[in-house]
């Protein structure tokens, strides 16, 4: 008689579901009742007069940022899939990967320059064109080049990382709104993104169903859909005063406050290595779950944790709120520590499949504080005029170190994956350091706050 062997695929606790979206409701529910003595309070539907008027900017621009970042995040999620179908093998993946992030590097790099000299509204639509070009090749060529297609979508999120960031703030600063209002658009922005990459996730997987082969090219007429929307809005109801800029004033003023200063050099620092870091891991996430053989139910996992992003940028007004005494280089100085904890026991010790996912989620909640936190202090250090630029300068070490990695570790197999992980993880911890020397070196939050 036979033994049958029943294999089990390993899924999450719903329990865990409930936990995450239970705690984001009632941070986000309940934060207007306990700021309502708050100077950064999130402006409600009732308010009226200024806090309407930033209450409408606000809106108009996360719609706009959530539309973007489906775009962003739809070939994320489909495209390994897609590479499947078509027969791509791993090391086609790998060297598709390693020509996107040459891209980002060498050309990717100086687009916030650009951005500063034409205008972000220039640089967003040229986002949006390449999403629209892309789409609309993919569904008319029966074999496109996963090469070309991939330097555009990295030079893409190039563009998504600064571009609308940068275009938001120098708004905000033209139509007159309190600065200290920007830290709620920041911790909104991790929200809505991370929400749209979930929605991504059960878009393509409602589109693609069970006919691959009819449905394969489903999200290419998605994406084109989507741009259009976009390049109409940003037409029609994005407003920009564009500034002459001249090259040598440019420059005179970037090496004045940027490069001279120490204090934004640890900030660039702190970008390139959570940048690392989070891109690295949405690559190793998957093959360290399923390693030996484990089977894993991974579509269950990523909105878990992305759900634990949310619910660690929930928390962000919570801790940064204006009767709270806590600093943001703290909040930065302890999740850099925790995550780059979490990060070195995965390197290091093998563990249960349950253990990963926890500590994964607590990986991200610390991405979720850490995000918006940045962004807040960038506000705080670097001019306005000059924001595309640093941004996209400070990612320029990071898409260095993908790309060395991808090809030592992904294409020559040289480097294992845990080495990799110890490596982003001594990145988050060098970041704490840097936070720590911030807190030393810069002014106290709320008197800069306060002159702004």
């Amino acid at each position: 008689m036979a033994v049958i062997i029943e294999n089990s695929i390993w899924e999450p606790n719903p329990s865990l579901f409930i936990f995450i979206f239970l705690s984001c409701f009632l941070s986000i529910f309940l934060l207007p009742y306990a700021s309502k003595n708050s100077s950064t309070r999130v402006p409600g539907p009732l308010d009226h007069g200024f806090s309407s008027s930033f209450s409408s900017f606000q809106r108009k621009f996360l719609l706009l940022y959530s539309l973007a970042s489906v775009m962003d995040g739809l070939w994320s999620v489909y495209g390994e899939f897609e590479f499947t179908y078509r027969g791509v093998s791993r090391e086609q993946i790998v060297l598709s990967l390693c020509v996107g992030y040459a891209a980002a590097l060498f050309i990717g790099t100086f687009l916030g320059v650009l951005s500063d000299f034409i205008g972000q509204k220039k640089v967003c639509m040229m986002f949006c064109i390449i999403h629209l070009v892309i789409g609309i090749w993919k569904r008319i060529t029966v074999h496109p080049s996963v090469f070309i297609a991939s330097i555009g979508l990295s030079l893409a999120t190039s563009i998504f990382s600064f571009g609308f960031e940068t275009w938001m703030v120098l708004q905000h600063e033209k139509q007159g709104h309190r600065q200290d209002m920007l830290s709620d658009t920041f911790w909104l922005m991790t929200i809505f993104e991370s929400i749209s990459l979930i929605g991504n996730q059960m878009l393509v997987n409602w589109m693609v169903g069970d006919n691959v082969k009819r449905n394969m090219f489903s999200p290419s007429i998605v994406s084109v859909f989507l741009a259009l929307i976009c390049i109409t809005f940003i037409i029609k109801g994005w407003t920009e005063v564009s500034q002459r800029i001249e090259l040598e004033d440019y420059r005179t003023s970037f090496s004045s406050y940027i490069f001279s200063d120490k204090r934004i050099w640890l900030l660039a620092w702190a970008q390139a290595s959570i940048h690392f870091s989070v891109a690295f891991f949405w690559i190793l996430w998957a093959p360290t779950l399923v390693a030996d053989g484990r089977e894993v139910h991974l579509g269950l996992i990523y909105p878990c944790l992305l759900g634990s992003r949310i619910l660690g940028s929930s928390l962000f007004p919570w801790l940064m709120g204006g009767t709270s005494s806590f600093r943001t280089e703290d909040c930065l100085l302890y999740c850099f520590i925790t995550a780059g904890l979490v990060m070195s026991i995965v390197a290091f010790d093998y563990q249960e499949l349950g253990v990963l996912v926890m500590l994964f989620s607590i990986f991200h909640v610390c991405v979720g504080l850490i995000l918006p936190s940045l962004a807040r202090l960038r506000t705080m250090y670097v001019p306005n005029k000059l924001r595309g630029g640093m941004i996209s300068l400070s990612l320029a070490p990071a898409n260095a170190t993908i790309l060395f990695f991808l090809l030592q570790g992904g294409y020559y197999r040289r480097i294992e994956n845990s080495v990799i992980i110890a490596f982003g993880a001594l990145g988050l911890f060098t970041s704490a350091g840097c936070m720590y020397a911030l807190k030393r070196w810069g002014k106290h939050p709320y008197q800069t706050w306060q002159k702004q």
